[in-house]
């Protein structure tokens, strides 16, 4: 049996500030709009990478090993926290040669590298599925709910950074405006470390 109340705990969980989504806002900032799409789809896919092999049972195999599921977590954190502090140093000028915008590739490492969206997944699967629901169906079903609020979600996020950068790119605050995108993030891979 398939629990429908995963569709708003998927949507409150895939619409609220996290490292993916501030990476998007950061990327739309950045280099516009247009230029983020490629990352914003990678992003998007990415998290279908994960949801297969933990529904087939990657879960099962992280039961027998945990150190290496913890290991793996913290590794993750630390890609999340550096990419955090890229974005510190970030300014928002657009079309500057020097720069190169993160593409499709760079954006499909960004679920499989985030604690939170591991900890989604995991929490859809014990807590919105019963436990004699066939797993291709649960897992489908999992997939297709985040797939279709990602395609909704993330391009939102997106474009609210492409927003900003218009109002705030060269002006004295924009530092500050980084280094808030990068504290938030930060902060939401440490709670999804702790959680």
């Amino acid at each position: 049996m398939i629990n429908l109340s995963f569709i708003p705990f998927a949507l409150s969980q895939v619409a609220t500030p996290g490292p993916a989504n501030m990476a998007m806002m950061a990327t739309g900032a950045r280099f516009g709009f247009k230029a983020a799409l490629p990352f914003v789809v990678g992003v998007i896919l990415g998290k279908q990478l994960i949801i297969w092999p933990i529904g087939y049972g990657i879960m099962e195999f992280a039961a027998h090993v945990p150190i290496l599921f913890t290991i793996l977590k913290f590794l993750s954190a630390t890609y999340i926290i550096w990419l955090a502090w890229r974005v510190a140093n970030m300014r928002l000028t657009y079309n500057e040669a020097s720069a190169e915008v993160p593409g499709f590739w760079a954006g499909v490492l960004v679920h499989p590298l985030n604690p939170k969206a591991w900890a989604m997944i995991l929490a859809g699967f014990t807590n919105f599925i019963d436990s004699d629901t066939p797993t291709f169906f649960a897992t489908l079903y999992i997939a297709f709910c985040l797939l279709i609020i990602q395609i909704i979600c993330h391009p939102i996020w997106t474009l609210f950074g492409d927003r900003i950068a218009t109002l705030i790119a060269g002006k004295k605050y924009e530092r500050f405006f980084m280094w808030f995108l990068a504290l938030v993030t930060v902060i939401f891979v440490l709670m999804a470390l702790i959680a």
